[in-house]
């Protein structure tokens, strides 16, 4: 609930940015991505939103920055999603074979899901406090899009990096 209204709130003139021809596009980030490694694919957050505000008229505006950053943040939930759901699977599958052979051991996919559940706490109190240093400004809906797409975005890595050796 506390999500849903601050993406509305970010993007106050949701109307604009729909009615608005976003140029939008995954590629400058899946090909930074696919170039990086290690901390350095960070540095490629926010790469394909960077391309859409120079491409869309209107895109240096709050509403066009506003529309092209919630396409990344878009992309990188996805894939967010993906990869936790991807996770999941790998640990549920471990944990029945732990189960069945009798060993007392954690349970990794409670384990994951409950992080997954108290980053989304962090997240969202974390982009919370990103919006209150704008003071009710217009630059806070950006900004808050901005922190939720670098979040999720970090969030992405970590649990990608949780399936390394894994597959």
């Amino acid at each position: 609930m506390k999500l849903a209204m601050i993406c509305a709130l970010a993007l106050g003139h949701a109307g604009a940015v729909a009615a608005q021809d976003v140029v939008y596009s995954d590629t400058a980030t899946r090909a930074c991505l696919a170039s990086a490694s290690g901390m350095d694919r960070l540095d490629c957050v926010g790469a394909a939103a960077g391309v859409c505000m120079d491409d869309t008229p209107g895109g240096d505006t709050t509403v066009g920055m506003g529309g092209c950053l919630d396409r990344e943040w878009q992309f990188w939930d996805a894939e967010l999603n993906h990869a936790y759901a991807t996770l999941m699977a790998i640990y549920t599958e471990s944990d029945a074979f732990a189960a069945a052979e009798g060993m007392n051991v954690p349970v990794q996919s409670d384990a994951l899901r409950d992080m997954q559940r108290h980053w989304i706490v962090y997240r969202d109190a974390r982009c919370d406090f990103e919006r209150a240093k704008w003071g009710g400004g217009t630059g806070g809906g950006p900004a808050t899009i901005q922190c939720l797409m670098m979040e999720t975005a970090r969030q992405t890595l970590v649990l990608r990096d949780g399936m390394d050796g894994l597959k």
